[in-house]
């Protein structure tokens, strides 16, 4: 199967872009493994004609935005992001009424094409603050994710106001998950992602993003780390950092939508060339100004 995968890859001029939260059989066949906005932009600045990527909805949608030219395929078009759901244009324009007519809206990259349309600027999990510090306003609006929103506030002087939207997996991981797995790993120390509760990021020894978490790895004289994040990231740790131990802090964190991919649907897709995402054009104008306005910053 990886074979054949391999060989129609080659004669589609295509790459496979695979998630840090994917299983190992697909991150081991990607081309490119990392966060969804790092993948995008590097598959932007390949002469690939086709992209597969191996993620949720959201994250086909920025790689068609960023790449209109291209033609993208989701393998399991139904694998979705609850949070991002948690938020639509219609409820997001509604919001904006009891707000002044210059309220920034700070979208993070979690959420779908048509809200990122309606936004002043995206920003990851790695760059909130940056972003949210760059804009010449007192107070933002950040959506749709409550938690980075809040982890934003804490390292900013400007008011943020929050959409109460959230990751399931990362919401549900609680303190006493957290001291649990601490107490069995006394020696480790606990890296937790903003997406997180603030009072779970409270007992966090560092907060970051999946990226920042494998280069922290890389380089932290530490040999024993609690993760907290989806498992999908345990193996590109244990991968690069082979003498390391990596323990989950909750083994409850799987997101169901990121494991649904498999190597047989990235064949079949190959194989049809469905589903695609296509953004359209007046959407993808307009969220492509948001997306750009960030990455010129985001350094």
């Amino acid at each position: 199967m990886e074979k054949e995968i391999k060989k129609l890859l080659k004669q589609r001029n295509g790459i496979i872009l695979a998630h840090n939260y994917q299983l190992p059989e697909i991150q081991e066949i990607a081309d490119l493994c990392g966060d969804s906005l790092e993948l995008s932009i590097k598959a932007s600045e390949t002469n690939a004609d086709l992209i597969v990527f191996c993620g949720v909805h959201f994250m086909a949608e920025t790689a068609s935005i960023l790449s209109p030219n291209k033609k993208v395929l989701l393998p399991v078009l139904n694998a979705g992001c609850p949070m991002a759901d948690m938020i639509t244009p219609e409820a997001l324009t509604n919001k904006l009424e009891s707000f002044p007519p210059d309220m920034p809206v700070v979208t993070y990259v979690n959420s779908t094409a048509s809200v990122k349309a309606l936004s002043t600027i995206c920003c990851t999990s790695a760059n909130s603050i940056k972003v949210v510090n760059s804009l010449n306003s007192s107070q933002v609006l950040m959506i749709p994710d409550k938690n980075l929103a809040q982890y934003t506030a804490a390292h900013t002087e400007k008011k943020v106001q929050l959409w109460e939207g959230y990751c399931p997996v990362h919401n549900n991981l609680s303190v006493k998950m957290v001291n649990k797995t601490k107490e069995k790993y006394p020696d480790s120390i606990f890296i937790a992602h903003p997406e997180c509760k603030p009072d779970v990021l409270d007992i966090a020894d560092a907060v970051m993003s999946t990226s920042g978490m494998l280069n922290f790895a890389k380089e932290s004289p530490h040999n024993s780390f609690i993760i907290g994040t989806e498992i999908g990231i345990l193996y590109p740790l244990q991968k690069e950092n082979p003498n390391k131990q990596f323990i989950p802090a909750s083994p409850d964190m799987v997101c169901e939508d990121m494991k649904k991919i498999r190597l047989k649907d990235v064949l079949n897709c190959l194989q049809t060339l469905t589903p695609e995402v296509k953004v359209p054009l007046e959407i993808q104008s307009n969220a492509i100004k948001a997306v750009k306005r960030m990455i010129s910053i985001k350094k």
